[in-house]
C-alpha cells in the first residue's frame, strides 16, 4: 500500500480536502459527527481503487474525486448502519456514532451521508457512474439481507457464502474500479475487465477478513464478532462440512445459545483451527487475489498498475 500512497500522494491530500467540503452541513450537530468521522477514516482503500483505476485507464479528473466521495460516502454510510443493526459499538479502536449519539442520530447520520454521495453525482450528471454505484448499494442490501436470513437458520453452504460475499463487499469494490476507469472517460461497455478485478480483488477482501476474525492475535478489533452475530463464514462452512454429527450440533448449539460466551466461542476457534479450516479460506484468499492479479495483468501497465498490484498486496497481507 505504500506505493500506491506515495504515486497518489499529492492526490490523496486534494482529496482529503474535497470529501470534508462534501460533508459539511448547516447543523452543528452534524458537522461535529462528520468531524469525527473524517478523523476515524481508515485505509482509504476505495478512494485508492478509484483513483488507480483512473489513472491505468488514463487520466485523473475532477469526476474521479467526485467519484471517490461517493465511493467513499455510501461506503461511510453502510459502516454507521452495520453499528446500529450489529449493535457495535466500537470501530477500529474507538467508538462508533451510535455507541456516542444513539441509534436515532446514527441512522440519520447514515442517510445523511447517503444523499450527499447521491447530490454529488445527481449536481454533476454523473449518471453513468450514478447507475453503477447504485446497483452496487442495491446488491450489498440483498447480500446483508440474505446474510441475516440464514444467520437466523445456520443454514448456509459455500456456494450461498460466496454469493452472499459477492454481493456485500465486492460489488462495492467491483464498482470503485469502475468508477475511476468510467471518471476517465473509458466508455461503459469497457470497463468489463476493471469490474471483475475488483470484483475478484473485493471477494479476497472479505475472505481476509474472514481469517482475521479467527485471529489469536490483536488485532485493533474485536475477534469472534461473526461468531457473536451468528454469522458463519467460511472457515466454519468448510469445518462443517468435515466433522461428524455429533460435533456439528455441538457448534450449532454453541452459536445459538452460548454465543457470548468467550471460553465456547474459543472452542469453536480451535475445532476450526484442527479442521483447517483457517488454511482452507487463506488458500481461497490467495486463488481470488491471483485470478485477480491475472485481470491486472490484461490492463494497461504503467507505474499505477504496479502500485494496484502493491494495494492488492496490502489487502491480503493486513492484519486489521
Amino acid at each position: 500500500m505504500q506505493l500506491a500512497t506515495q504515486v497518489l500522494k499529492e492526490e490523496l491530500a486534494y482529496f482529503e480536502t474535497f470529501f470534508k467540503n462534501s460533508i459539511k452541513s448547516k447543523v452543528s450537530l452534524l458537522d461535529t459527527i462528520m468531524m469525527y468521522i473524517v478523523k476515524r477514516k481508515g485505509k482509504k482503500i476505495r478512494p485508492l481503487l478509484v483513483m488507480l483505476s483512473a489513472k491505468i485507464a488514463g487520466n485523473l479528473t475532477e469526476k474521479t474525486y467526485r467519484a471517490c466521495s461517493l465511493i467513499e460516502l455510501l461506503h461511510t454510510a453502510t459502516l454507521v448502519h452495520d453499528d446500529v443493526v450489529d449493535e457495535t459499538l466500537e470501530r477500529r479502536s474507538a467508538f462508533s456514532i451510535n455507541a456516542l449519539w444513539k441509534n436515532k442520530v446514527a441512522v440519520l447520520v447514515g442517510d445523511y451521508l447517503l444523499s450527499k454521495g447521491l447530490l454529488i453525482s445527481l449536481d454533476n450528471q454523473d449518471y453513468d457512474i450514478l447507475q453503477i454505484v447504485s446497483k452496487a448499494v442495491k446488491m450489498m442490501s440483498e447480500g446483508e439481507l440474505l446474510q441475516l436470513e440464514k444467520s437466523r437458520t445456520l443454514d448456509l453452504d459455500e456456494a450461498i457464502y460466496f454469493k452472499i460475499i459477492q454481493y456485500k463487499t465486492a460489488a462495492l469494490l467491483s464498482a470503485a474500479c469502475c468508477a475511476g476507469a468510467i471518471s476517465s472517460n473509458v466508455p461503459l461497455n469497457n470497463i468489463d475487465e476493471y469490474k471483475m478485478f475488483g470484483e475478484k480483488i473485493g471477494i479476497a477482501f472479505q475472505l481476509k477478513d474472514d481469517l482475521l476474525d479467527y485471529s489469536l492475535q490483536k488485532i485493533g478489533k474485536p475477534t469472534s464478532n461473526d461468531l457473536k452475530e451468528k454469522k458463519l463464514t467460511l472457515p466454519l462452512i468448510y469445518t462443517l462440512s468435515k466433522v461428524n454429527y455429533l460435533e456439528k450440533r455441538n457448534i450449532i448449539s454453541i452459536i445459538k445459545n452460548k454465543n457470548k460466551n468467550k471460553k465456547e466461542l474459543q472452542k469453536i476457534v480451535e475445532i476450526v483451527q484442527h479442521h483447517n479450516g483457517i488454511q482452507y479460506t487463506t488458500d481461497k484468499m490467495m486463488q481470488y487475489k491471483n485470478e485477480a492479479l491475472t485481470i491486472l495483468n490484461k490492463l494497461p501497465q504503467n507505474e499505477y498498475s504496479q502500485a494496484m498490484q502493491d494495494l492488492v498486496e496490502f489487502i491480503i497481507s493486513r492484519n486489521y
